[in-house]
């Protein structure tokens, strides 16, 4: 038989389309041609193939004209993901493999020159993209090199097979009706999605620095965004690694959907299955380094911390093209990456913790040393922060720096474990009200779900009209009092739960 047709997939952001790999042999002048909008590395598995179907042992039909065409034709493929599949069409296409064996399975897998089967990227996504139990046809069985198989076999259902070698491959798919035995290389995987005890830093590390604790409380129950200014030394960075400690355990499918991302970006580890991702890049990044990009496009820090945290520490520092592109995943919790060919959409609902001194010296205010900085320094350093990204941060908080016998004197605060417990508890009730985290909620459930008293609706009229705030800051202040009273197992929105949310908008007044 001249044609056979292997089963495949290609990334194009989260999703992993169906590629269909046809390889046809036919007489004429040798050659080795590769169609179907490949990019560089997928040309290059031409050498790849050859070399490591020769150095197995196994025929390549080098006096043969050899077309592999990657169907359709018009999508995107990149990575060495397609060297398995290739490698197999033209074995079976040359007659030394039974291509009717391949009915059921796809598969992906880079072969180096001496036939070992190398990891890829995106295995995750591709076994979340299979068909369910819906589609109404059979769900295809995976088979992926050994790093990769473990990461499909993480999605419930999914039949994944691991190999090390393109000759584990070969031996499953021999002509004739003969069972293959089972070799020490191909091995069918279990789905194994244990959930892990994560040894996140604990919160009683930090001395003192209660309205900061209150403030990531606060955010952990409602999914809100934080943004802490004090003077160096102050805490800041300890109580943002801290802050992941404080979040719920992740569901399965959370879990499956930060994995995947984290397989995309070349990021994943067993080890760290189901844990809350904190990502915490230097204020160097660009902006294509934090929301993604590239072609094909890829994830950047804000999907990488789905589920998570993003921790931006020296915020004003970053390039402020970096800062203005956080605004719209800060309010959608997705972000789209449009080129001229390409278009990919990542999630990104993320819990935005970001730290900045109050001024170039960073001492402005502090009890502790003199701030050496003119009105106009504080002003230019505090004016890199625009309003309309400020006005997407719902809690602002002071972090004070202690005194020397403060810090020594001071007991232990209270514990990571503790907090949490109220933070599960205000995070359930919310859940079991509306369905989401209060951040998450939007036009008319703001209306229905934080209702206030006469009191309470008064005192937020006065404050915002004092402070000269937008829709959206009511919007958000509202949404942290809905999370305050949660916090306290409160049925309705009052009076002490506004001004308390009041008080976490009034630590900086940026430059629009």
């Amino acid at each position: 038989m001249s044609l056979s047709l292997v089963q495949s997939r290609a990334l194009l952001g989260m999703q992993a389309h169906p590629v269909c790999v046809e390889v046809h042999l036919a007489n004429g002048l040798p050659s080795f041609t590769l169609v179907g909008l490949a990019e560089t590395e997928v040309k290059e598995a031409r050498e790849r193939v050859r070399s490591a179907i020769q150095n197995t042992g196994l025929e390549f039909p080098g006096n043969k004209r050899i077309t592999v065409n990657l169907a359709p034709a018009d999508l995107p493929k990149d990575s060495g993901r397609f060297d398995l599949p290739i490698a197999l069409g033209i074995l079976a296409a040359s007659g030394q493999l039974d291509t009717r064996k391949f009915n059921g399975y796809e598969f992906a897998g880079e072969l180096s020159l001496g036939g070992e089967l190398r990891p890829i990227r995106g295995a995750l996504a591709m076994s979340l993209a299979l068909p369910g139990p819906d589609a109404g046809a059979a769900k295809p069985k995976l088979v992926l090199p050994e790093g990769s198989a473990e990461e499909a076999a993480l999605v419930p259902g999914t039949e994944v097979y691991r190999a090390t070698h393109l000759l584990d491959v070969v031996r499953q798919f021999l002509p004739g009706d003969t069972p293959p035995e089972t070799m020490a290389g191909w091995e069918r995987l279990q789905a194994s999605a244990a959930h892990k005890d994560a040894a996140y830093p604990d919160l009683s590390d930090v001395k003192g620095q209660a309205a900061a604790k209150r403030a990531l409380e606060i955010a952990a129950a409602g999914g809100h965004s934080v943004l802490m200014m004090g003077a160096p030394g102050s805490g800041k960075s300890m109580l943002a690694q801290r802050f992941a400690g404080l979040l719920p355990a992740m569901s399965t499918e959370e879990a499956l959907q930060s994995a995947a991302i984290a397989s995309l970006g070349g990021r994943f580890s067993l080890d760290r299955w189901a844990q809350r991702p904190t990502c915490s890049p230097h204020h160097t990044a660009s902006a294509v380094a934090l929301v993604g990009g590239g072609s094909p496009p890829k994830p950047g820090e804000i999907s990488l911390a789905h589920h998570g945290v993003l921790f931006l520490d020296e915020l004003p520092e970053f390039p402020r093209a970096a800062l203005e592109a956080l605004r719209e995943p800060l309010e959608s919790g997705t972000i789209t990456i449009s080129r001229a060919a390409q278009r990919a959409e990542f999630p990104a609902r993320f819990h935005l913790i970001a730290a900045m001194n109050p001024c170039p010296c960073g001492y402005l205010g502090s009890t502790l040393r003199a701030c050496r900085c003119s009105p106009d320094q504080v002003s230019r350093y505090q004016g890199k922060l625009s309003g309309p990204l400020l006005d997407r941060i719902d809690l602002h908080v002071e972090v004070g720096a202690l005194a020397a016998d403060e810090l020594i004197n001071t007991p232990p605060g209270e514990s990571t474990a503790a907090i949490r417990q109220r933070v599960v508890a205000a995070r359930e009730r919310a859940l079991a009200r509306q369905g989401s985290s209060n951040q998450a909620l939007q036009g008319k459930a703001i209306d229905s779900q934080c209702r206030l008293d006469e009191a309470a609706a008064k005192f937020l009229n006065t404050a915002a009209a004092r402070l000269g705030w937008s829709g959206r800051s009511i919007h958000r202040c509202l949404k942290v009092a809905r999370t305050i009273a949660d916090l306290v197992g409160a049925q309705s929105v009052q009076l002490t739960h506004v001004a308390e949310a009041v008080q976490y908008r009034r630590v900086l007044k940026a430059a629009t």
